[in-house]
């Protein structure tokens, strides 16, 4: 018989949250299984509490029939489980045989053996076929190759668990695939295999079996190809969600050119000239590098424009830095939420009241701490936050909850965004709150705001955009309308020389 993981009535409470509660279930060598589940389901606290970062409160997880005591990472490490997170736990600076060998490099005499660390990386490399030379510092490769040297730091340890945490978010189509063979190889090797992605095209590309989680509880137990995206949808969300883009209540009318770019340059794109008018949603669709973040990083002020003209209701604008951008009405929404659109640390209400604190003090000095919670319980209640208190830190919160903080702090009553510039909104986000955040989108366009809606996933982009612009090679290779628009047609203009 080969390996197995097995939890068994796995249970651990935060102060105001029920994270988990008697979960158990069984992963088996040679399967590659599924953990699904909305955002704040327990996906991530579960994974925490395999790979020693989380005690729980209740319950035990065994591994070939052995109960494990998993204190710390190290424990879970020396147990044969390795858990690959979205966040690389890599040393930059340290070369990729290094970073693959840490505690465990090769001496001969006392010191480091360079030339059997070099061979025996480049053993590794070689059986996954992976073009990458050992002595490469790691912070001069792409992220996918990054995530590699991750799965082989895995492998070297001989890990009878790894765990991959939304392993696709950063990676390219080609690359995805790239990935998948490697996951492939590690299930017919007799691997036990956990894949967590909210990103159900994958689940059903790559997994044999699914778990379901919802608020915390086991809720179904599937073979792959015994179901389909609807029979998960409603297990995950405990409703039918129906047909996302169709339920879609649209904005129908538009106002003047808000925002006007014309032959935009900087260091990273060529030429860049679009309109988008008060109440329109516009779209940026592109192959990754293709420029759009570049693009939308010139016009918020935070990248040197180098030549051509961006117009704001007519009027042409230069910002030195994003403060500048603010002033104006204008706000992003980063791709990367948690090192550039949030204070991790700090609390719900904090993070909300941010942009407008010299609008809540008291005789233009003290800051009011009724204004300021009276702002984020509206915030809240706007956009179904779900957190126990004002005062929980964000970090503790799922990714869309963290993203509907975001959009919090821009769209409420003491800020007046007459642009709103969403860098993929709905990133490592699960399917029902993508649903809620689409319709957001259109809500915010019924108010009059112009709004950037910028997304990787074709299908997203080519529905709530009512147009898409569609660039490659850090160039504007063409613009569609959305009743024209096809993942085909979008995809041949991004892939366009």
């Amino acid at each position: 018989m080969g390996s197995y993981l097995e939890f068994s009535g796995i249970g651990k409470t935060y102060p105001g949250v029920r994270a988990l509660e008697d979960i158990s279930f069984r992963a088996e060598a040679g399967k590659v299984l599924a953990l699904l589940g909305e955002n704040g389901a327990g996906k991530s606290t579960l994974l925490k509490i395999m790979s020693g970062d989380v005690r729980p409160d209740d319950g035990s997880i065994t591994l070939d029939g052995e109960k494990l005591a998993l204190h710390a990472p190290v424990d879970a490490i020396k147990a044969g489980i390795s858990v690959i997170y979205q966040e690389r736990q890599l040393v930059p600076a340290l070369s990729v045989m290094e970073n693959i060998f840490l505690g465990a490099l090769p001496t001969r005499h006392g010191i480091i053996d360079y030339a059997k660390l070099r061979a025996d990386t480049q053993l590794l490399l070689d059986k996954f076929a992976l073009p990458i030379d050992p002595g490469t510092s790691v912070m001069m490769l792409s992220i996918a190759h990054q995530q590699m040297v991750e799965i082989m730091k895995a492998y070297r340890r001989d890990s009878k668990v790894i765990a991959f945490d939304e392993p696709t978010a950063p990676l390219t189509d080609v690359e995805i695939n790239i990935l998948f063979n490697l996951i492939r190889q590690l299930r017919d090797e007799g691997k036990v295999v956990i894949y967590v992605s909210h990103r159900l095209k994958e689940i059903f590309e790559v997994t044999d079996e699914i778990v379901v989680l919802k608020d915390g509880l086991f809720v179904a137990s599937l073979t792959t190809t015994e179901t389909n995206e609807q029979e998960l949808i409603k297990s995950m969300v405990g409703r039918d969600i129906g047909d996302t883009y169709a339920n879609l209540s649209r904005n129908d009318t538009y106002g003047d050119v808000l925002l006007e770019v014309r032959n935009l340059t900087t260091r990273s794109v060529t030429d860049v000239s679009f309109t988008i008018r008060k109440g329109e949603v516009v779209g940026f669709a592109g192959l990754v590098g293709a420029g759009r973040t570049e693009v939308m990083q010139a016009v918020f002020g935070a990248d040197e424009v180098l030549s051509g003209e961006i117009l704001l209701e007519g009027e042409p604008v230069k910002f030195a830095r994003p403060s500048d951008a603010i002033e104006k009405g204008m706000a992003l929404c980063p791709e990367d939420r948690k090192e550039q659109g949030l204070v991790l640390w700090r609390s719900v209400q904090d993070n909300i009241a941010m942009p407008v604190l010299g609008k809540l003090t008291v005789g233009n000095f003290f800051l009011s701490p009724r204004k300021v919670s009276e702002l984020a319980i509206a915030a809240v209640k706007k956009f179904d936050i779900k957190t126990p208190t004002l005062d929980k830190r964000v970090i503790e919160l799922s990714g869309g909850n963290q993203q509907k903080v975001i959009l919090g702090r821009w769209t409420s009553e003491k800020v007046d965004t007459k642009l709103l510039i969403l860098d993929e909104p709905t990133k490592g986000i699960d399917v029902g709150t993508k649903a809620e955040i689409y319709q957001m989108v259109c809500d915010f366009a019924k108010e009059g705001i112009a709004v950037i809606f910028i997304s990787s996933e074709l299908t997203e982009v080519i529905n709530v955009a009512d147009k898409v612009v569609v660039m490659q090679g850090g160039r504007v290779n063409g613009e569609i309308k959305r009743e024209d628009a096809t993942e085909e047609g979008v995809l041949a203009l991004a892939m366009l020389h």
